[in-house]
């Protein structure tokens, strides 16, 4: 017995369709019929037996069997037609997602906002973020794109009027002042495909699209407004998106009025040009495009225009026909006048405009004219020998912190005055 037991142990087990054959190293055999359990298997409890003896019945009749199946089938096939009717009355082919309905928890955090969340396959964000980034789009639909918190809350609190925002999590929603998107379209988005469409590395998990803003309709921060100078800033030919951005960002922090911007410059729109002036669009006014007919209506009649020379600049003359005298093409090609001062001489004295040429192309002959009709200098900077110029923005950030501090020191001289004259 114990010999049959081991070969047993050490058989092989082969699972037939009706049997369980066992055999070992011997010429003992166990067959071993399964059906019968299998069988046991597939059948209904008669009963169950409690252990202070009671006794339930638990097997139905066929009929009454079948006919709960038919009941439940039925009640089910008409809760499939119910949520069909419901996903067809949606707007949207996806599934949209209200707090009211799937986050009722988020009623009291978001103030009563409500947003969509993007089905699988949906390419809204595609179609603004790759659309958006086209400067004919945003001269077209009057519309840009503003990504990352900081900068949507900047222009949020500029007045700027946002159209739409994508978000990731709720959590970067909140971040937000949300008493002013209650006009805003908002769709929840995957953090995945927020990544794909994103100029960061690593997104903010954020993204608003916005009516272009007008530089006289926003309203600025009032600290940053009271410490401002009469100092203006020109910027010519300006076609590097990072050294725009900088200029910016450097006329925001030395207190300049406002902006000015050729139509030789990149759109200051550009997402790159919004990373680098860091909010700066939001806090002095920036009128982009300008022609130099109309520069002379942003600046005040008393101005000085003083321009920052850069010494690998040049300047493209006019193109002229023969039919052209002699005494207009002279005029045409002569370059104005100006006199050159080392930039920590005394240049700024009343209202002040300063001129940052390209370094491609430089300063262009209208803005060299205006210089000269208001009786302004040609500013440079001394370097060691063999540097051959300066960066644009770099240039534009020591003139004008140059040019902010003479103006604090006439405005001081000028309060001293005043009240010595009180007492």
């Amino acid at each position: 017995m114990a010999a049959l037991m081991y070969n047993v142990s050490r058989g092989f087990v082969i699972f037939g369709e009706h049997s369980l054959f066992l055999r070992g190293h011997s010429n003992h055999q166990i067959l071993v019929n399964t059906r019968r359990y299998v069988r046991a298997l597939r059948r209904r409890p008669v009963a169950v037996l409690y252990p202070d003896g009671e006794r339930e019945k638990l097997i139905k009749s066929n009929g009454a069997a079948d006919k709960m199946n038919e009941k439940q089938f039925t009640q089910k096939g008409k809760n499939r037609e119910k949520v069909s009717e419901r996903a067809g009355n949606k707007k949207w082919s996806g599934q949209v997602s209200e707090y009211a309905e799937e986050f009722p928890h988020m009623k009291d955090k978001l103030g009563g906002l409500r947003f969509e969340k993007a089905p699988a396959g949906d390419n809204r964000l595609a179609k603004v973020a790759s659309v958006a980034r086209s400067r004919a789009f945003r001269d077209k639909e009057g519309k840009v794109l503003l990504e990352g918190r900081r900068l949507i809350c900047d222009a949020l609190s500029a007045g700027a009027s946002p159209q739409m925002l994508f978000f990731s999590a709720v959590e970067r929603l909140q971040e937000l002042p949300l008493d002013k998107l209650q006009q805003a379209k908002l769709i929840k988005v995957r953090y995945e495909d927020m990544k794909t469409w994103s100029d960061l590395v690593t997104p903010q998990g954020v993204i608003a699209i916005f009516s272009k803003p007008d530089a006289s309709r926003l309203a600025f921060p009032k600290d940053a407004r009271l410490q401002s100078v009469p100092l203006f800033l020109l910027c010519d030919n300006i076609r590097d998106a990072g050294n725009l951005g900088t200029i910016l960002r450097c006329a925001a922090a030395a207190g300049c009025d406002r902006v000015l911007l050729t139509k030789g410059c990149v759109d200051a729109w550009e997402p790159k040009v919004l990373r680098a002036a860091m909010g700066a669009h939001f806090r002095l006014p920036v009128f982009p495009n300008l022609d130099w007919d109309e520069i002379s209506k942003h600046l005040p009649k008393d101005v000085v225009v003083h321009v920052a020379e850069n010494s690998v600049s040049f300047i493209k003359p006019p193109e002229y026909s023969e039919s052209d005298t002699d005494e207009e093409s002279d005029d045409e090609l002569s370059l104005p006048c100006l006199k050159s001062q080392v930039y920590y001489q005394s240049w700024a004295q009343r209202n002040t405009a300063l001129v940052i040429g390209g370094e491609t192309h430089g300063l262009s002959l209208e803005a060299r004219r205006l210089a000269e009709e208001t009786e302004g200098k040609r500013l440079f900077v001394p370097m060691a020998p063999g540097v051959e110029s300066l960066n644009s923005a770099m240039a534009a950030s020591i003139l004008l912190f140059e040019g902010r501090q003479q103006l604090l020191k006439l405005l001081d001289k000028t309060r001293r005055r005043t009240r010595s004259k009180l007492f």
